[in-house]
Parts: C-alpha cells; structure tokens; sequence
C-alpha cells in the first residue's frame, strides 16, 4: 500500500465507506490503494487525502471528496482498453485512478498550473496513458470522439445533449444536473442507439462548466 502509516486508518475508513454504499469492485479498491492521494494535494491538506470532504486546491479551486470520486469512477464501469473523456483535470488524481482501470484517458482544465501539475504527478508514478491538456472542455472534445466513457467535474443546467452525442454506443457519462446554487444530481447516462438512460446515482454542489480557458493562471 502507498499510503504512508498515518494514511492507513484512514484509508480503511474509506474502504468501509465504500463497501457500506455497496462499492466493492477489487480492481477499483486496487487503484485507490496504489495512487497516493496525498501526493495530489497541497501540503497544507494531505492529512485529510481519505476523507470525504472537499479539499482546496491550487487556482482557487477544490476536488470532490474521495468517496464521490469513488462513486462516480465506479459508475463509468471503466475497463481495460476504453478511451476517457475528463473535463476538469483538478489535481489530476481522478485520471491517475482511471488510468490504471482504462485504456486512454484525455483529461482537460483550462488553467494551466493545473495541467502542468498534474503532469508532474503522473510521471514519477509512471502513467503513460493519462493526457493532460489545456482546453476548453465546455463543449466535450468531438474531433477526438467518440469515447467509451466522459466524466464532467461540473454542473449543467439540463440533460447534456451535446457530450452525450460524443459518447460511442453503449458508452457511460457522470455529470451533475441542475442549477449552479442549488445541490445538483449527480446523473449516470448511458447511450443507447440514439437516446440515452439516466440513473441518478447521488447528490453534489459543483461550480457550473466555464467555457473559456484562463490566461494567466
């Protein structure tokens, strides 16, 4: 296990959480236990890496706790050899997890401290399959398309239509639905042919998707 001896109660604590919500996928668990958290979060907030609160992070911006990263990665059913849309990079832990269950990931943010950090992160774990890029992600990225999977750490007013014409045929989104100051639904939608089936899976409050990329940060 890489989390350090201070981690592992924490970590367990985690897992139990997981498991009480019905989440016990062994390669899931493998992925978490093996990609250190800690090495993904300002110095200042790495003793609470496991914990299940929203954590700050450089640009003024914040990541889900873990446990959400944890339910959504798992509603993707992410298997070997799928290609992975993520629209907001945050500190690059969510790709460096997917990455280890997934064929190909592409995971956007539109500040480029962002983008350079994550970079930093994956190499000395060795990731070679997860690319960062600097980009606008508001509106998916379809001349790379179609996708197995999209995951959008943002909210959207109503049903994207858009990202989930990008998905391929049976392919899965995670996104949260609903008004920016209001706790939105976290939806898992799943194409088939020309429609798609919505599951809603749980509740979050997400930033709404900025179009645009930062210039200076």
């Amino acid at each position: 296990m890489n989390a350090v001896p201070d981690d592992r109660e924490a970590f367990a604590a985690f897992l139990l959480r997981l498991r009480s919500r019905g989440i016990a996928s062994r390669d899931l668990v493998a992925a978490f236990e093996s990609t250190p958290r800690r090495a993904f979060l300002p110095g200042d907030w790495q003793a609470h890496a496991w914990s299940d609160r929203m954590l700050p992070i450089e640009c003024g911006e914040a990541i889900e706790g873990v446990d959400v990263q944890a339910g959504v990665i798992s509603a993707l059913e992410l298997q070997p050899g799928l290609r992975v849309l993520e629209v907001g990079t945050g500190s690059g832990f969510t790709a460096a997890v997917m990455a280890k269950l997934a064929g190909r990931i592409i995971t956007l943010d539109r500040y480029k401290t962002l983008v350079a950090r994550a970079r930093e992160r994956f190499e000395p774990l060795g990731i070679t399959n997860a690319f960062v890029r600097q980009a606008d992600g508001s509106n998916g990225l379809a001349a790379e398309g179609p996708f197995d999977r999209i995951v959008v750490w943002a909210a959207f007013e109503g049903l994207p239509r858009l990202f989930v014409d990008q998905l391929s045929s049976g392919g899965i989104m995670v996104a949260a639905i609903g008004a920016a100051e209001e706790a939105q639904t976290l939806a898992k939608l799943t194409k088939t042919g020309s429609r798609f089936e919505r599951q809603d899976i749980g509740t979050v409050r997400l930033q709404p998707l900025t179009p645009g990329v930062a210039t200076v940060i």
